[in-house]
């Protein structure tokens, strides 16, 4: 987490050199706390991945000697083929045809679809050819 670490603290550096400068060129409160706060915003995250960092063993990328494929993780699965996401999109727009037609019923047909859509997405694997 060495790299994150310091581009955080670059961000509150920066961000504290630049608030007096803003302030004394503009005299502007609203710009000036937020840009002081963006600094802090900086520090917090900054010091947070410095104090971390000290808990974790390295990852690879932060070893020099680490190989690639110490690096590589697992993929995941993903659906060979899938005619969900389809009517998922056919879903929201019919939803977003009711108000653009002033007609509320679309939309409530579209909640409707996205029900048995949304259902058919998520248990796509608990049925039919691709069943764990």
């Amino acid at each position: 987490m060495r790299p994150e670490k310091y581009v955080f603290l670059f961000i509150a550096v920066f961000f504290a050199i630049v608030t007096p400068i803003y302030w004394f060129m503009s005299g502007e409160i609203a710009g000036t706390f937020v840009l002081g706060f963006s600094g802090l915003l900086g520090l917090m995250i900054g010091g947070y991945l410095a104090l971390t960092a000290r808990n974790f063993d390295p990852r690879p990328e932060d070893r020099g000697d680490a190989e690639v494929v110490e690096g590589a993780g697992a993929l995941g699965f993903f659906a060979p083929k899938s005619i969900w996401p389809f009517w998922a999109a056919v879903t929201v727009a019919i939803i977003f045809l009711g108000p653009a037609l002033s007609q509320p019923w679309i939309s409530l047909v579209g909640f409707g679809i996205g029900i048995w859509s949304a259902s058919g997405w998520i248990l796509e694997f608990y049925r039919g050819d691709y069943k764990h």
